[in-house]
């Protein structure tokens, strides 16, 4: 059985995934052709290994393409080691049934059987998470496999399609929009547009994936994790100097914290609006408004030292000792006179 690691219960690490931008979808032959996805009582599966598809059981015959870990298989038949399969070569849609992907670009033939889990599979479930989390910690490396992230990302959404039931399901589904966010976000924060002072002028990341996580597991750790993912395109890319962008954005993390108070993010939520509130303490004071930047101060203080009381444990709360002895010490937090 493939080990989890860190337990597979955790939350998931802060992004360390590092992304290429290839195309998932492999271009195949003309052995492709369209096809209604099969019932749902079909039996279903997926690769936790890359593996050839044949058009025949033998390796001796010609070979039609290779499958990638994570994609979707609707099983046909099975013939000792090897299995007749249609292989789904696309990305996990959001939901099954989705109308605008009703069918999907699918290559039939065979192949070895060794590497396929079905959702009858004995642990299907943990074999194909422990997949997962092998194939993200390979996308983390410098010489890491190519397209390790995207499977990764295929094979944590597989825990939460072919084994809904799994205590495994939320997380799964959480960090397959995980993954998927870190790389839009990657796409959309190297773009011109990403400085833009109004987030409405820059790409927003597709919150989808997010929404679903929310809508499928509400009251979840998971659903509080998502929910703070959709705060990233509220953002402003660049303030530009000015107080308009630090005072909305602290709003926006104040309520986020109030609503999730139990959230594996709701500190570091809090560390955001505290951090900003002591930016404005300088912002303020460029726009001559001293009564504002004192208000500020006392703001930052205050929503730092609730970070020590409440989230004492955390790394946000040890952040928030040092953002306190700054604020305290009357260093700048933002502006020139910073590092």
């Amino acid at each position: 059985m493939i080990p989890l690691h860190q337990g597979g219960g955790g939350i998931p690490p802060k992004p360390k995934l590092l992304f290429r931008k290839t195309n998932v979808v492999a271009t195949l032959s003309a052995f492709f052709f369209f096809i209604p996805f099969a019932s749902a009582e079909a039996l279903r599966g997926t690769l936790v290994h890359e593996e050839t598809l044949h058009v025949a059981p033998s390796a001796d015959s010609a070979r039609l393409s290779q499958v990638d870990r994570g994609h979707e298989l609707i099983i046909i038949e099975t013939s000792r080691d090897w299995a007749h399969v249609q292989a789904i070569m696309m990305e996990p849609r959001r939901e099954r049934g989705d109308d605008e992907e009703a069918e999907a670009k699918t290559v039939s033939g065979w192949l070895p059987g060794k590497a396929v889990v079905t959702s009858t599979n004995p642990d299907g479930d943990k074999i194909v998470f422990g997949e997962a989390t092998d194939s993200e910690d390979e996308a983390s490396r410098r010489r890491g496999r190519r397209e390790a992230a995207k499977e990764a990302m295929r094979l944590y959404y597989r825990v939460y399609d072919l084994f809904p039931n799994s205590p495994l399901a939320a997380e799964g589904l959480y960090r397959a929009a995980d993954i998927r966010w870190q790389i839009e976000k990657s796409d959309v924060m190297t773009r011109p547009s990403a400085r833009e002072k109004d987030p409405y002028l820059r790409g927003q990341i597709d919150e989808e994936w997010m929404k679903l996580v929310m809508k499928k597991f509400p009251g979840t750790k998971w659903a509080d994790l998502a929910a703070f993912h959709l705060i990233d395109n509220k953002l402003c890319g660049d303030w530009q100097g000015a107080s308009k962008c630090p005072e909305k954005e602290v709003d926006i993390y104040e309520k986020y914290a109030n609503e999730h108070p139990q959230s594996p993010a709701a500190p570091e939520a809090l560390y955001d609006a505290a951090w900003r509130r002591s930016a404005l303490i300088e912002i303020y004071k460029t726009e001559a408004n001293q009564k504002k930047s004192e208000e500020s101060k006392n703001r930052a203080l205050t929503l730092a030292q609730k970070i020590v009381s409440q989230y004492g444990q955390s790394d946000w709360a040890l952040r928030a000792h040092r953002l306190i002895f700054y604020i305290q010490q009357g260093i700048p937090t933002y502006g020139n006179a910073t590092d």
